[in-house]
């Protein structure tokens, strides 16, 4: 039996109250594409609610710090102000906090299934229209991407390929995990569908792309 684990790193633009000085004057860049990635969270839910598995996710901009990234890549030009023991306490607080959740998810899982997909949701400026599944890990994840990339509307310019360009936290994943049991799916979204409605509704295009995602997962 294949289990689902849902992650979104970049969910939300909050900012903790401690840190609204820092971003004063900036509200508008911590709101925009710059400060997280929209539509992300809302496809992630539905994703979580579909398979009935639990969601985890970043609560805070990017711009504060980025789970994705390491070292001094973490931070922006606003929050690489902060002091550097400022800094150290959000790594621990934010990123690894993180971390430990997804570590003891993953931990449990492999006890008691016969594999783990985890699906790694996201949303970018990509061309309009487009879905990008990205697969690393074990064949399951291969299968599952190609499968839902075929499934989907004919408005929807969906592909799959071997996930390359891996950050940090990918890095930190594959490290981690046994490969064997365990495959990544980065889905990327293009934002026209949630900014634009284009080339489609995002209700109408999110319905379709989590059903295409259950119907693989039973494949």
């Amino acid at each position: 039996m294949t289990s689902i684990l849902i992650t979104c790193t970049n969910a939300t633009c909050a900012i903790p109250e401690a840190h609204r000085e820092l971003f004063k004057g900036s509200e508008d860049l911590v709101t925009s594409t710059d400060g997280w990635e929209p539509g992300a969270l809302n496809l992630a839910q539905g994703l979580a609610m579909k398979f009935s598995t639990p969601l985890i996710h970043g609560d805070v901009t990017r711009l504060l710090i980025n789970l994705e990234q390491d070292g001094e890549k973490r931070w922006s030009k606003i929050s690489a102000k902060l002091p550097e023991a400022t800094r150290d306490k959000l790594v621990a607080r934010l990123e690894n906090k993180f971390r430990n959740v997804i570590e003891t998810r993953l931990t449990e899982d492999f006890k008691r299934h016969d594999a783990v997909i985890h699906l790694l949701i996201h949303t970018a400026p990509l061309a309009d229209g487009k879905i990008l599944f990205e697969y690393i890990g074990s064949p399951r994840s291969a299968e599952i991407a190609k499968a839902a990339a075929t499934l989907l509307p004919g408005e929807v310019d969906a592909s799959a390929v071997p996930l390359m360009d891996k950050t940090p936290f990918v890095r930190w994943l594959t490290g981690s995990f046994p490969s064997v049991k365990y495959g990544i799916i980065r889905l990327t979204v293009s934002q026209s569908f949630f900014l634009r409605s284009v080339p489609m509704r995002w209700e109408t295009m999110k319905k379709s792309l989590i059903q295409a995602l259950v119907n693989a997962a039973k494949g």
